[in-house]
């Protein structure tokens, strides 16, 4: 059985995260969370704010944080540094 991280610490994760990448200058704009289904799979989760995009690579527990011009800036294993709730089967 796969164990998967809580969405509710992955997202408190990433809100940390863009804080850290915020200058004083940034204008906070709203925070937006995409969920990427594709033939009825749940594939990742993108999380976006002032430029800033992290995504969540969900089957890989990979959570990659990027700047507005694309640069990887972060790469967070989930099942590392989360811990990880079992998937009702």
């Amino acid at each position: 059985m796969r164990c998967m991280p809580d969405t509710v610490e992955v997202r408190e994760l990433v809100l940390r995260t863009f804080d850290e990448f915020q200058t004083a200058q940034t204008h906070r704009e709203e925070f937006s969370e995409t969920i990427l289904i594709e033939d009825g799979c749940y594939l990742a989760r993108s999380y976006r704010q002032d430029g800033l995009l992290a995504m969540w690579l969900i089957q890989d527990g990979v959570l990659q944080f990027y700047d507005a011009e694309g640069n990887m800036l972060r790469t967070v294993n989930l099942f590392e540094e989360l811990h990880p709730k079992k998937m009702a089967a």
